[in-house]
């Protein structure tokens, strides 16, 4: 996690790029012809998770110049994002809401005001997380917000998180995130929170508010800070137990150098990393709160092909682990310089959902290829269907099932090869498909979604680095 990338870089507005979109290379597309192979069985009578109304959602950021745009509105609905947090990353605690201002000489767009914010909000037809400002404001700011949104306004905000990776304060020696308190110890956060939870629930009972934790395995996870006497979510949780609705927290998976390989690898890790997150809660009787995480990405390359890859992977992963939202970072972020993914595609290290337009960039509003990948999701799964188990015989390929309303059945499989194709032979337990199968697929080379009725429900091929999702009607 690098919390110095997090910011849209500066450049001109709408500056073309050679390409719209990264495009395969002549040589990966003539590779196509090569055919792997891999069997996916689909345990239709194994439910995992239902899909919560929540999941999909993205970050926002107050500093984002497209931000208030009609045409962002329009990407964001498109893709089927259905939550949108605000007001973005570490400016969560800088920002004073009612002023419109920031702490420590932050940059803030004078036009992304929480009312700009909402009515973007409601043209994408999406809700809002709303992270509070725990750094350098106070629970009676907190309060004044849920009063302004909820009573003045009537904007109906259900979720509320209190502050944004608030371990980053100094406590453990890493200091990125703004924090004026004198006590910065996890004990002194977990009781500002309850602090937080009653001012804000005076105001409206119903929403739901969330507490920051630590990332199982990422730092500073299992690190006992000065005057402590256990790490950051043992120290928290000891003090708010149960009394939070949802405890977040993060999720970089990736390190400086990562193989693309190992990356796409990455989402096969989410299941550990929730079900360790989940002891934490139960250890301190909080195992019916709920979990969000709330910034995701998968690391370089950033926004070409194996991203799309990556996000449906990761999202679907971590739902089937029972995670309630999964939001992206960012929706806009900005070039951070060139380089060649495997494929030979161009990568802007831009961790966005869809180009600011930076200097060097594709014009502004270009979704990059992590935007069709969470757009593919729509594709399988909506608020209230169930996911099941499917397991693949390879690790190259990765397989999620969803059990439709209707009784249908979808299917996600996601081809981490590079060059080759892959020929997948699918059984089922719990369900008999028909043979005629529509799928969706987005490939190297595609410049969108595109549906077709091909392969049948045993048999299809997954392009090169591909995802194709297939529909199945039962018999």
């Amino acid at each position: 996690m690098n919390p110095s990338r997090r910011t849209v870089m500066s450049g001109t507005l709408g500056a073309a790029a050679a390409a719209a979109l990264p495009k395969a290379t002549a040589s990966a597309t003539a590779r196509q012809a090569a055919i792997g192979t891999a069997t996916v069985t689909v345990n239709a009578d194994q439910p995992l998770a239902t899909a919560p109304a929540t999941l999909v959602g993205a970050n926002t950021a107050i500093y984002d110049a497209l931000l208030g745009h009609t045409t962002t509105a329009t990407l964001l609905a498109a893709a089927g994002i259905d939550y949108l947090r605000y007001p973005g990353g570490s400016h969560s605690d800088v920002y004073h809401w009612q002023s419109h201002t920031a702490e420590n000489g932050a940059y803030i767009d004078p036009a992304n005001t929480f009312d700009t914010f909402m009515a973007m909000v409601r043209g994408a037809g999406t809700q809002p997380i709303i992270t509070v400002n725990y750094g350098s404001g106070t629970a009676q700011e907190a309060a004044e917000w849920v009063r302004h949104a909820n009573v003045t306004k009537g904007y109906g905000v259900t979720y509320w998180e209190i502050g944004n990776e608030v371990f980053g304060n100094g406590h453990y020696g890493g200091a990125w995130e703004y924090d004026i308190h004198t006590d910065k110890s996890p004990r002194a956060y977990g009781n500002a929170v309850l602090g937080f939870i009653t001012a804000m629930k005076a105001v409206d009972p119903t929403i739901k508010i969330g507490i920051v934790l630590t990332a199982p395995g990422a730092w500073p996870d299992g690190i006992v800070g000065p005057g402590d006497s256990g790490d950051w979510n043992d120290e928290v949780l000891s003090v708010v137990g149960g009394q939070a609705d949802f405890a977040v927290f993060h999720w970089y998976p990736y390190e400086a150098g990562i193989s693309e390989a190992t990356m796409l690898a990455r989402p096969q890790t989410a299941a550990s990393a929730v079900a360790s997150f989940k002891a934490d809660l139960a250890a301190h009787g909080a195992s019916d709160t709920g979990i969000f995480v709330t910034e995701v990405n998968g690391g370089p390359p950033r926004d070409t092909q194996p991203q799309a890859l990556w996000a449906a992977d990761a999202y679907l992963a971590l739902a089937e682990a029972g995670v309630e939202n999964v939001s992206w970072w960012n929706v806009h972020n900005g070039y951070g310089g060139t380089s060649t993914d495997s494929t030979g595609a161009t990568d802007y290290d831009d961790e966005g959902l869809i180009s600011y337009g930076s200097a060097g960039e594709p014009p502004a509003h270009t979704p990059f290829r992590s935007y069709y990948g969470i757009q593919m999701i729509s594709r399988v799964c909506s608020a209230g269907d169930t996911l099941v188990r499917a397991t693949s015989s390879t690790s190259t390929l990765s397989a999620h099932a969803v059990g439709r309303a209707g009784g249908g059945l979808a299917l996600l499989l996601i081809n981490k090869d590079p060059a080759n194709a892959c020929t997948v032979t699918l059984s089922y337990t719990g369900y008999r498909p028909r043979a005629r199968t529509v799928t969706d697929t987005y490939g190297l080379t595609s410049t969108a979604i595109t549906r077709a009725t091909s392969g049948s429900a045993t048999s299809q091929i997954v392009p090169p680095y591909g995802l194709l999702a297939v529909h199945l009607t039962a018999s």
